[in-house]
């Protein structure tokens, strides 16, 4: 298998939205409008033999900045196996407005510029729902008690429980609308797309650009309710809450201590900031350091840091243990990673939250959300965390 990359208007002239290219059965990586959407799968791979698969490929291409790419999600569990895919026909859109088209494979030219006509507005459709929780309330509570108590004996220092819950819908689930909606609340968010599981994660776990690194964690949240005034003292009391404040703290420091003997440098944020969503609002660090040459791949990185302690806890192995004792569930992809690379080992990782996984007929969706469990923690509150998070995939999936 070869490949070639183009600029985009060697094929068309007509302006692509990634979210219309991908549809309902392609592949998306997008936010703010830059990043990429795929067509046709030319190849699956394994996640860490990924950089070293898309090296060998033949390159032919007129674009400095563009190359083929693996798009794929890693699981919540640390040394979860994972196939990446590498897509046929790949629409990248780049910061300075440019875009390119990376061809992997024998495809003809009248094959690619199919491949590039967007596929049609989404028609409305009115379907009966319902929703219903995976795991019992109750047990969901139970859970959470657990890990506060851990906490306060000592045990760990946080906890992450999540709960999931399933939508039901008399229609199949149109993945194309979906896209749309999250565009249109979530476009800071990185939105995406790939082999069932989508969502709008407002959350950089590591980003890989040459030799700069980047990371931005959140952990801490509170609801946004539409009222500005409302909204700020919310914010103003998360930034003021202990609770809150150690939670993000745990997590900043795991993130720093884990890329740091990767990194020359590695500098961060003082102190947290706010980082609004469409339905929440979350304390968010910045971090950004370059690293030494030669420099791990984005994908080395992933596993080291997946899962942060906004998503299991700290100490990871023991958190995770009691996660898997006590919530009732299998998170699979929940709580992992969401991204793509490289040949050179550059990319972008997402944390794989708000999120949605498809049933193969489309008429279920399971979402799970969670939230950072720290000895003052209450588990009524805590499931008020969860409703709000929720409501980021149930308000762009529900159309009754």
């Amino acid at each position: 298998m070869k490949a070639f990359t183009r600029p985009l208007s060697e094929f068309t002239d007509t302006p692509l939205d990634l979210n219309d290219l991908a549809a309902g059965d392609g592949q998306l990586f997008v936010r703010n409008a830059v990043g990429m959407a795929g067509r046709g799968i030319a190849a699956r791979v394994a996640i860490d033999d990924a950089p070293a698969f898309l090296a060998s490929l033949p390159h032919d291409s007129t674009v400095s900045a563009a190359a083929p790419i693996a798009l794929g999600v890693l699981g919540f569990r640390p040394g979860s196996t994972a196939d990446m895919a590498v897509p046929e026909v790949l629409v990248r859109k780049f910061e300075d407005g440019t875009a390119a088209v990376t061809v992997c494979g024998e495809l003809d030219d009248h094959s690619i510029r199919e491949a590039l006509v967007p596929r049609p507005a989404p028609q409305p459709v009115a379907a009966s729902y319902g929703i219903e929780p995976a795991v019992d309330v109750d047990h969901y509570l139970r859970a959470v008690a657990a890990a506060r108590d851990a906490v306060r004996s000592g045990e760990l220092t946080k906890a992450v429980i999540a709960r999931p819950i399933v939508v039901r819908s008399s229609e199949p689930i149109d993945v194309h609308a979906v896209l749309r909606r999250l565009r249109a609340s979530f476009g800071s968010s990185y939105r995406y797309s790939i082999d069932g599981f989508i969502g709008a994660s407002p959350e950089l776990l590591v980003e890989v650009d040459g030799a700069v690194v980047r990371s931005h964690p959140l952990a801490g949240t509170a609801p946004r309710t539409g009222d500005v005034d409302n909204d700020a003292r919310l914010a103003a009391e998360l930034v003021a809450s202990t609770k809150n404040q150690i939670e993000h703290r745990v997590v900043i420091d795991v993130v720093h201590d884990t890329l740091l003997p990767w990194a020359s440098y590695l500098d961060w944020e003082p102190e947290p900031s706010i980082v609004p969503v469409a339905n929440v609002q979350h304390l968010g660090t910045r971090m950004e350091g370059m690293l030494s040459q030669p420099g791990p791949s984005v994908i080395e990185l992933v596993r080291a840091l997946s899962p942060t302690p906004a998503l299991g806890g700290h100490p990871r192995e023991e958190a995770i243990q009691l996660i898997e004792r006590v919530e009732g569930f299998e998170r699979g992809r929940y709580g992992g990673a969401v991204g793509w690379v490289d040949a050179l080992g550059n990319g972008t990782w997402a944390v794989a939250i708000r999120c949605a996984e498809l049933s193969d007929d489309r008429r279920s969706a399971r979402l799970v959300a969670g939230g950072g469990i720290v000895a003052d923690s209450d588990p009524l509150a805590e499931l008020a965390e969860t409703q709000a998070k929720f409501q980021a995939m149930l308000s762009a999936i529900v159309r009754p």
